[in-house]
């Protein structure tokens, strides 16, 4: 039974008639009730004036059945098929009738119920007839779960209609129930293209997405007996996106970063960028799961409610080249992927069904991105009614990659204070479910770690990303509440962890014969990862890799002695944590970070740097050589860096200045520099750290905390550089853009104010609000706030007459949070709050609600309150 399909069938014009008799009328003295109505009271079946029995309820019942069953008149059978056979079809209305008999069960009152999802009331009404599906099928329980479902969200809308009774909070259930009849008539308009043999197949290849995808590998808990891998829908942390910011014309404030699923609302086309461990990955995941399970949130469902995921890692296809609808399956190595139908993708893609989920752009060489960004559009145009999302690093591609082929772009934002504790907690209480001996001692690691991410700038600056926070995480219980300091020091302690310690200090013995030391394992890793450096790769066939450890391992005695190159291929896939086997015939590393790293071990150690100069333009190469600057020696440093700094036949402009921009970015990762190299590099790139555009401002920020040290006195730049400047500086998330943003916080060019404010919850609050946000002039402002400490720094501060709300907060908390009162003039809502907006009356001179563009429409708002749609 496609369940699509029956609702397709149910049109409100149909269900609602039927469901209507369920009730009395109106009648004209109901206006004077003031008491609360119960749901019995209403009923038709029910009390001294009932005008149906129960014989009618069943043949109400039954003409819902009869609507979800037959097919329509139209003269296409196909893909039409009954749902359950005939003898199915009178027990499932048997169970219907049942449980609507029950509503005089519900010891419930109109408003009550009213206030309910109609998924919620569905569930009270079959709690109230127990047993009522016990003698279906699976398809007949679904089928009166469907007609349960739409029957609720009928009843529910009756009851808003009853206005004396049901307070202005039910508003949003009328609207719920208005859109239903667009949604069903976009879902009709995919119908025809499906088959009974495409969805039979669909509804497999449905469960096996949702089984293949749902795990998330929460880096460090890969004890001796435990997974490594655990339920994405319980360990999943909801991401945030944000949008390119607005110019400064105009003045208009910045959006703040908002939920992946808020950002995605509305759109059809999106690149996603995100730097390296950003969740890139994971989100796709975590789509492509919630969709094949029909388990999307709200915001996401009207989009996405019946689409087919095709998640598509490009690292899959940089050999080959990206597959046809064809191959897709094959070519990400699904196991039923013979089993679908001839030219099932390409029907599936013609009717507009398709959820495509295009993986890692930077994982395609440089010189095939181009080609990539054509068949992106050829297919867009020749596929329309289709989502893409496309995700990459954020240097990979430029600006407005896609733009001119109508995709919107967002970025992956760092994790925010309240994102960063999160993911601690959620994080050991995952450790915590294993009941490992460290049982006891987990709830302090927690407590401790919590801490040191909040007061220590280094850890504050690397638990920026999931993969980062998950590794500060494992390392900090593996070393007993110890951290290392700076980048270089943590993949040192993490490859320790990994390769030596977790199994020699849990004292477990070789599962495969070997027992290699750290260093021969690191030795090994490297060959793989300098292989795929060189060879522009992200994974490499399991055959080669096996063929490079032949290669090498005459030269690394401990490993040779213990076994062949396949021997040791296996104990480094099996006991390193590090490799993976994405598909039977190919290998890769957990993360890109832990290749490039090992990558730039081999490069340092082979003394290649004439490699990493002669591909430093290349944006793939730029983590790699950031990596190398931290493991070479003064001297060779030195070397590198006046590399990057040093002409060079054939590059080009523009790359020449992204040589010298690394060049500056690298400074920091050196431990030991010549004085004179880093008065080199910062004499060749002060002229360029001027940018002229916003774009250019922004691209800046990657070079990190180093070029505050290289921006021109703001003291001495006119308003619109001031601005651009103000954009590069709150690029930079580390405390020391305080320092320089205090010179430009009496400027009043509102574009330059709002870029300031915008920026507040990427800094310590109490100090950004003492230096930053207490000196901006707050003409046509708006101050953001994003969490409770921000609104008790903007209340110390006497409040403002323009809020920005860019988080989630309570009515209680923003009535009690906003003060004074009387001064609050205008609000903008970047966020959905989820709640209606009576709390709105408590501040009497509110005179404009302004609401984000992707943000459900508002209910509830206070008499005088005008409200704008952004």
């Amino acid at each position: 039974m496609d369940p699509m399909i029956v609702t397709a069938r149910l049109a409100p014009k149909v269900v609602a008639p039927l469901v209507k008799k369920l009730f009395v009328r109106e009648g004209p003295g109901a206006a004077l009730v003031d008491k609360p109505v119960r749901i019995s009271g209403l009923l038709s079946f029910k009390g001294e004036k009932r005008t149906l029995g129960e014989r009618d309820v069943r043949r109400l019942a039954a003409k819902l059945v009869e609507r979800a069953v037959t097919p329509p008149d139209d003269g296409a059978a196909n893909g039409h098929e009954r749902p359950v056979a005939a003898d199915e079809e009178r027990a499932v209305t048997d169970a219907l009738a049942r449980t609507l008999w029950a509503l005089g069960e519900i010891d419930m009152d109109v408003a009550q119920a009213a206030r309910l999802e109609a998924a919620d009331f569905a569930r009270q009404l079959c709690r109230a007839a127990p047993g009522a599906t016990r003698e279906l099928t699976r398809d007949g329980t679904e089928l009166h779960a469907i007609l349960v479902g739409t029957a609720s969200l009928h009843i529910l809308h009756f009851f808003t209609q009853r206005a004396a009774f049901v307070p202005r909070t039910l508003v949003e259930q009328s609207r719920q129930l208005a859109d239903i009849g667009d949604t069903l008539g976009a879902l009709s308009d995919r119908l025809p293209s499906r088959s009974a043999e495409d969805a039979a197949f669909e509804a497999r290849y449905a469960h096996d997405t949702a089984v293949l995808h749902n795990h998330l590998t929460i880096f460090g808990i890969d004890l001796a007996h435990s997974p490594d891998s655990w339920p994405l829908d319980a360990t999943y942390l909801g991401l945030r996106c944000e949008a390119e910011p607005r110019s400064a014309d105009g003045g208009a404030a910045p959006e703040p970063a908002v939920p992946a699923e808020q950002a995605l609302c509305g759109l059809s086309r999106i690149l996603i960028r995100g730097v390296a461990g950003s969740g890139k990955t994971t989100l796709l995941q975590w789509l492509a799961v919630a969709t094949a399970r029909d388990e999307l949130p709200a915001s996401l469902r009207r989009a996405l409610h019946g689409r087919i995921p095709f998640l598509l890692p490009v690292r899959r296809f940089a050999r080959d080249g990206f597959p046809s609808p064809g191959t897709f399956l094959a070519a990400v190595g699904y196991p039923g992927a013979e089993a679908q139908p001839p030219g099932w993708a390409d029907r599936v893609l013609r009717a507009g069904r398709a959820l495509l989920l295009v993986d890692g752009v930077d994982e395609a060489p440089e010189d095939e991105r181009e080609a990539l960004r054509r068949l992106l559009r050829d297919w867009t145009a020749l596929y329309p009614g289709n989502v893409w999302i496309v995700t990459s690093r954020p240097s990979a591609v430029r600006a407005d990659w896609l733009t001119d082929d109508g995709f919107a772009e967002l970025s992956l934002a760092p994790m925010s204070r309240e994102d960063i504790a999160a993911f601690i907690q959620r994080w050991h209480r995952a450790a915590a479910q294993q009941e490992p001996e460290d049982l006891d001692c987990l709830a302090g690691y927690e407590h401790t770690l919590l801490n040191a991410v909040r007061i220590t700038r280094d850890l504050g600056r690397l638990a920026t990303n999931p993969l980062m926070c998950g590794m500060l995480c494992a390392l900090h219980r593996d070393r007993r509440g110890y951290l290392p300091n700076g980048r270089k020091e943590l993949y040192d302690a993490a490859l320790s962890m990994l390769l030596e310690r977790r199994d020699r200090e849990r004292a477990m013995g070789t599962t495969d014969g070997i027992d290699l030391p750290r260093q021969p394992k690191i030795q090994l890793l490297q060959k793989l990862a300098h292989w795929m450096l060189v060879n522009g790769r992200s994974e490499m066939d399991r055959a080669i890799a096996v063929d490079t450890l032949a290669q090498h391992l005459p030269a690394i005695p401990d490993a040779a002695r213990q076994g062949g190159p396949e021997e040791i291929y296996r104990h480094l896939l099996n006991r390193t944590g590090l490799l993976r086997e994405p598909t039977p015939d190919t290998v890769d590393f957990v993360h890109r970070t832990f290749q490039d790293f090992l990558a730039a071990r081999a490069t340092v150690q082979r003394h290649d740097f004439g490699l990493l100069l002669n591909h430093a333009h290349l944006s793939e190469w730029e983590d790699v050589i950031r990596m190398a600057v931290a493991l070479a020696r003064p001297d060779e440093c030195a070397a590198l860096l006046n590399g990057l700094l040093a002409p060079r036949p054939g590059i080009r402009a523009a790359e020449a200045r992204h040589r010298k921009l690394l060049a500056a970015a690298c400074v920091e990762h050196a431990t030991e520099l010549d004085p004179e190299v880093r008065h080199r590099v910062r004499r060749f790139t002060r002229d360029m750290v001027r940018p002229s555009t916003a774009a250019g401002a922004r691209a800046l920020g990657w070079i990190g905390p180093i070029v505050l040290e290289m921006l021109p006195d703001p003291a001495e730049v006119s308003e619109g550089e001031a601005y651009l400047l103000a954009v590069t500086a709150t690029s930079i998330a580390d405390d020391m853009a305080i320092d320089y943003l205090t010179g430009l916080r009496k400027r009043t060019d509102l574009g330059l104010r709002t870029q300031l404010a915008g920026a507040w919850r990427r800094y310590d609050t109490a100090r950004y609000a003492r230096e930053i946000i207490a000196h901006l002039d707050p003409d046509e402002l708006y101050f953001p706030v994003a969490d409770t400490e921000e609104l008790r720094a903007l209340r110390r501060l006497g409040g403002r007459p323009y809020v920005q709300i860019a988080g989630r907060f309570t009515a209680a908390e923003l009535t009690g949070g906003i003060a004074p009162a009387d001064g609050l003039k205008r609000l903008w809502l970047a966020y959905d709050l989820g709640i209606s907006m009576e709390w709105l009356a408590a501040f009497p001179r509110l005179e404009l609600l302004m609401v984000g563009s992707r943000l459900p429409r508002v209910t509830g708002v206070p008499d005088g309150v005008h409200v704008v749609e952004l």
